[in-house]
């Protein structure tokens, strides 16, 4: 019973995440929470380095127990990490991520902030990541954080005095916190931004700690704690209908792409806070201590509090309209105070509670969830007043630039609608996320636009505003142009409306790999983002390639359709990498970007604009063996990739594996994190054991230590440890450099650990039977060497063999090497094989 209410919250939650477009409809209890949280003057800043750091339990306890407007400051958006839901890597991750930290927020109540921070992937020591980071711009962009928001408290995730014991990110975001703490109240530090922003100085600095920072519960329990404030966070809401904790499991399986989702806890659970610096505690319990939260806070507020405080004792839950009349007295008070920053917070909260108690609907649907600049787009306008209140309808601006009169009085419940055409603009920039619309560094993104740092997404760039007149008080409405549609398999839908180019180009292959100095034919799709689209195509490409024909005409007829151009590429007769990509001329305008397209159910529908380039590698490999069947984990291109190399790859179900099936190929290929995502794998290795004893190889990427669905990964002992080299430069040493794997078929060098990306890899072994051959050796600087990394056992006829060399970052990144040493560990032992059918016949 509790797994079935569990499953109908975050079906409910679901929902409205897909629908987060959708005009909000509350219930009663929702609007009186926001009445409570109107009437707290209080915030919190929590702080961490990635999406899925916070910790939502004490996210949702300040916004929700507390009523403190709560925010999480993520310094990074989680490019760096895997994903478990799809093949995007990178910048596209990064995206997913951002969407589910706001989806996570949607549930939990908190808001969210970041920094221009890249995860450019794990890191070992502060002093690392620092080296990466721009350390300047980072500490400026927490100082702005906390400028803009103006955080009474501060809690950091993770401890600043760990540097070297856990990720770097993770102890430079709490040093960086420490730092910004007093640089944020100091006018000589980053001048730049106090005409915006002011000078502001938090009142306390926490830490969020826990007994695993001492090692044990046991250890924990005998700290002295005086410096510490313990909080239940297991607090029920009865408006809610759940628990804090549950409502936090909720806000943390948001996090499907790092597989976050999670069954949920309730009851009694205690959270601890250390004090770090600021105000001094001096015993209180209450991280608030000392400061005013209430309306008294700000000069004038007195007499709001009096009528907001009056509003929430005496709420009509059964018809909220009736306190509308007192709000209003509130927001005309509200007007008339002098603080900027708690008038413009307050304001937007006033406002949003006086449309849920008059149950205004209102909408701006666009008949199409895209357009060029200077389209005209067909708007439709829904109004709806569901009170008896007297609400005029006195105009609507902000469409083509024009203010429409009404003067419509919306009667109870009386449904209006109009039709407007809005132009867009001819100089409207195509929406994409605003961190990515310029090349960064490793460490860094590039924004070019101050106003954006720090802002989770892109604002939106078209809104209507609809003028209303409520007992003669003039208030504005502004809501995003949407696009509502329903699909009949998943009934209404609400999408964000986008501009976008005229015309966009992907290559459909972005890695393509040349065996030999043969032709080899791409695919270049063109899309059109207007009716009547005619240019022409061409395909840039590295000195000493060629690509054929040098042009080619594109003309489509309608908006949103493709044509796909053939183009010929040929490489040249040596070895030789570059870059080719696509042109599409449109009278005076080049258009060079791929228009991506990110559709997940748990988070808003995503376009996403990127140069289109794609690697080209001439390279000598051979291989042996011609069929792979491919177990998939989390998600990668390694399937596609070893199709590029002239193998025949199936993808294989759980379902798929039995003897049979098995006898048809050459090596099993297991996913990474396979044995992370795949419950009943375990039921299938006597089989894929089998397999490499009848002459098979099987090939195992790497699974995390953490969660295995079977202790039996191989079948000589072997286990898995956190163990890592994050250098993607470091030295890789060969142990034994006369084994097969790394001279045949393709003799491997040091020149073939060149130009990886990110890392070397990740979760190598650390124990293994002696039936294992260690291959490489490779540590990061100042650590022990790591053995690990790629394993090899003969068992029976064939070759099992465990990696956590990261292949699939290197080839989507068109690695050679990476793609040459893969090719050594598939034909393992496959020359045995011939010549011994051959002694056969």
């Amino acid at each position: 019973m509790q797994k079935r209410l569990l499953f109908t919250l975050i079906v409910c939650f679901t929902l409205s995440i897909i629908s987060a477009q959708k005009p909000k409809t509350p219930s009663s209890s929702e609007i009186y929470e926001s009445i409570q949280k109107l009437n707290v003057l209080g915030s919190v800043l929590y702080v961490a380095a990635h999406p899925d750091d916070e910790n939502t339990r004490l996210i949702a306890y300040m916004a929700n127990h507390v009523k403190a407007r709560t925010a999480y400051l993520s310094l990074t958006r989680g490019d760096g990490g895997q994903n478990l839901i799809g093949p995007e890597i990178r910048e596209l991750l990064g995206v997913i991520r951002t969407q589910e930290l706001l989806a996570a927020r949607r549930v939990d109540g908190g808001e969210q902030l970041f920094t221009r921070a890249n995860d450019f992937g794990y890191s070992k020591h502060p002093d690392e990541t620092l080296e990466i980071w721009d350390r300047d711009k980072v500490l400026s962009d927490v100082v702005l954080a906390i400028r803009k928001f103006k955080p009474d408290v501060i809690i950091n995730r993770f401890d600043h005095r760990r540097a070297g014991r856990t990720h770097g990110h993770h102890t430079t975001s709490a040093m960086l916190s420490m730092e910004a703490f007093d640089l944020a109240n100091d006018k000589s530090a980053y001048p730049e931004l106090l005409k915006d922003t002011g000078v502001w100085q938090p009142k306390r600095l926490f830490y969020n700690t826990s007994w695993w920072r001492y090692g044990s519960r046991e250890a924990f329990d005998k700290i002295d704690k005086t410096n510490m404030i313990a909080l239940d966070i297991g607090t029920y809401y009865p408006l809610k209908g759940m628990s804090n904790n549950e409502l936090a499991s909720i806000a943390s399986s948001q996090h499907l792409c790092q597989g976050f989702g999670r069954v949920s806890t309730r009851g009694s659970q205690e959270e601890y806070i250390e004090f770090l610096k600021g105000e001094p505690l001096d015993g209180a319990s209450d991280v608030f201590d000392g400061i005013d939260t209430s309306w008294n806070r700000v000069k004038g507020g007195k007499a709001i509090g009096d009528i907001l405080n009056a509003v929430e004792n005496n709420f009509n839950f059964k018809n909220p309209s009736v306190h509308i009349s007192d709000l209003l007295k509130a927001y005309k008070l509200l007007q008339q105070i002098d603080n900027e920053h708690w008038k413009a917070l307050k304001t937007k909260e006033l406002k949003a509670i006086i449309e849920m108690c008059a149950g205004l609907y209102l909408e701006a649907s666009a008949n199409t969830n895209w357009a060029t600049a200077g389209e005209m787009v067909n708007i439709s306008l829904e109004v709806l007043n569901r009170s008896e209140l007297p609400i005029t309808l006195v105009s609507i601006d902000n469409i083509s630039n024009m203010s429409i009169s009404k003067n419509i009085a919306l009667d109870n419940n009386t449904r209006f609608t109009f039709k407007e055409v809005l132009k867009i603009a001819d100089d409207a920039k195509p929406t994409t996320p605003y961190w990515l619309n310029k090349k960064g560094t490793l460490g860094m993104y590039q924004v070019d636009d101050k106003s954006l740092i720090g802002k989770p997404e892109t604002p939106r760039a078209y809104t209507v505003n609809f003028n209303v007149l409520i007992e003669n008080t003039p208030i504005t409405f502004t809501k995003p142009v949407i696009q509502r549609f329903s699909k009949p398999d998943k009934g209404e839908l609400y999408r964000p409306f986008e501009i976008t180019p005229e015309a966009s180009a992907k290559i459909k292959e972005k890695v393509i790999i040349f065996n030999n100095n043969q032709q080899h034919d791409i695919t270049v799709v063109v899309n059109a983002g207007r009716d009547n689209l005619e240019g022409d195509v061409e395909v840039c490409h590295p000195d000493g390639w060629q690509v054929y024909p040098k042009k080619q005409k594109v003309a489509i007829t309608h908006k949103g359709e493709d044509q796909t151009l053939v183009f010929t590429v040929i490489p040249p007769e040596n070895e030789s990498e570059g870059f080719i990509s696509p042109i599409v001329h449109i009278g005076d305008n080049d258009y060079t970007k791929e228009l991506i397209e990110i559709d997940y159910d748990h988070i808003p529908f995503q376009t996403v604009l990127l140069p289109s380039e794609s690697k080209v590698v001439r390279l000598d490999i051979q291989k042996q063996g011609e069929n792979i069947g491919y177990i998939q984990g989390a998600g990668d291109v390694v399937p596609e990739s070893l199709e590029q190399i002239g193998y025949n790859v199936r993808v294989l179900t759980l379902d798929d594996i039995d003897p049979e099936t098995l006898s048809r190929f050459d090596a099993i290929v297991v996913g990474i994190r396979a044995y992370n995502t795949l419950d009943d794998i375990e039921f299938k290795q006597q089989q894929l054991f089998d397999f490499v004893a009848n002459g098979g190889n099987m090939i195992v990427q790497y699974s995390t230590s953490y969660r295995l669905k079977t202790d039996k990964l191989a079948p000589f002992d072997l286990k898995i440890s956190r163990d890592r080299v994050t250098d993607e430069t470091a030295e890789v040493r060969f142990l034994n450099p006369d084994h097969e794997v790394l001279n045949f078929p393709n003799k491997i060098t040091q020149n073939d650990f060149e130009g990886w990306t990110q890392e070397r890899g990740l979760y190598f072994a650390n124990s293994w039977g002696s039936e294992f051959t260690p291959i490489l050796s490779m540590n990061d600087k100042g650590e022990t060497p790591k053995e690990g990394s790629l394993l090899v056992a003969k068992h029976g006829k064939g070759y099992y063999m465990y990696t956590g060399l990261s292949f699939f970052r290197e080839f989507p990144a068109g690695v050679s090497g990476a793609y040459r040493l893969f090719a050594n560990m598939l034909s393992l032992g496959k020359d045995e094989i011939k010549a011994s059918l051959k002694l056969e016949d």
